[in-house]
């Protein structure tokens, strides 16, 4: 027989097993609150600036002077040199960036400038999306934004096969520009060293290719209209390091830290457009060593390594515009 004082005992153990349990479920819905959004729907109201005016608190109100993509006419005579190196500006690589200016564009579409209020979402690399079936709604935004070599063929249930801006390095080309993307999509150069400028020259130009100077082998052969192709403004990467990851542009130390080019998307986004949402952001627990980071390969966190990307401060950096009402988003963080 179990005696009364027993019973008691386990009744209150009991009790304070519910309240742990429904405190903890609690928790988790306003954890999804503030970082999860359901997919879009067309009659979410879209107000023109809004993003822009918000981001003026995180940024400052200079920011929106800046032009998202570097012209041509800008090198040509110079009035205020930039007083950074590459990739927070482009000191010492003008002579090569004038060179590449000449047979590009910076030109934003005229189906996005006349918008009059335009939806945009910055579609992340993570894992997240695998098996989420956000296509189709990925596909309903004005302004689909994607990042690096992520590819698209064969995974449109999970991640849409809508194209408008695509971010990208040398190291990070290595897809089929024509299968990949739509036949207007703009590819996005996100300079890191000068010779990035080197090598898109070389491959528009079909001038003789260099090898050494990175850190992986770029593509050799890029089958890619050069009207297509937009030099982004290193300004934007200096105010993702500065104002969203408080890191100092001169850095001491050996490997130097830089934002991550899903971050850098997500600053460039917020300029451009007047709703800014997110997919596929995100990393692993640290703890996790065998749970992949992208939804297309199999490779973990682990070669992040050296990389000089600072995952943790970025997912801060994510949490707290998610807190601000800057951005949402369509899949958990």
């Amino acid at each position: 027989m179990i005696s009364k004082s027993r019973w008691k005992f386990l009744a209150m153990l009991a009790l304070v097993l519910v309240v742990m349990v429904w405190y903890s479920i609690s928790r988790e819905d306003r954890y999804f609150e503030l970082f999860y959004f359901p997919i879009l729907e067309k009659t979410e109201p879209c107000v023109q600036g809004e993003a822009r005016r918000i981001v003026s608190v995180i940024f400052g109100n200079h920011s929106q002077s800046h032009p998202i993509f570097l012209q041509l006419k800008d090198y040509f005579w110079v009035k205020t040199p930039s007083i950074y190196e590459l990739p927070f500006g482009t000191k010492g690589s003008e002579d090569l960036l004038l060179r590449v200016l000449a047979i590009t564009s910076y030109s934003i579409p005229e189906s996005i400038q006349s918008l009059q209020c335009r939806r945009c979402v910055v579609v992340g690399n993570g894992h997240r999306l695998r098996n989420s079936s956000l296509g189709s709604a990925i596909d309903k935004y004005d302004v689909v934004i994607r990042l690096n070599n992520a590819p698209v063929a064969g995974y449109e249930s999970d991640v849409g096969s809508k194209t408008t801006m695509r971010l990208f390095y040398p190291e990070s080309a290595h897809f089929n520009p024509k299968v990949e993307n739509n036949p207007d999509t703009l590819l996005v150069l996100v300079a890191f060293k000068a010779m990035d400028f080197h090598w898109i020259e070389t491959i528009l130009s079909d001038k003789r290719r260099v090898q050494k100077g990175f850190w992986k082998h770029p593509p050799l052969i890029w089958d890619v209209n050069p009207k297509q192709v937009r030099i982004l403004n290193p300004f934007f990467m200096e105010i993702t390091a500065n104002k969203l990851l408080r890191q100092p542009v001169y850095q001491l130390r050996k490997v130097k830290q830089k934002p991550t080019t899903g971050l850098l998307a997500i600053t460039m986004a917020l300029h451009l457009c007047d709703l800014v949402h997110i997919a596929g952001f995100g990393y692993p627990s640290t703890l996790d060593k065998k749970q992949t980071i992208h939804y297309y390969e199999q490779i973990t966190l682990k070669s992040m390594t050296g990389s000089g990307h600072n995952v943790s401060q970025e997912a801060m950096a994510i949490k707290r515009m998610l807190q601000m009402g800057v951005l949402k988003n369509l899949t958990y963080f």
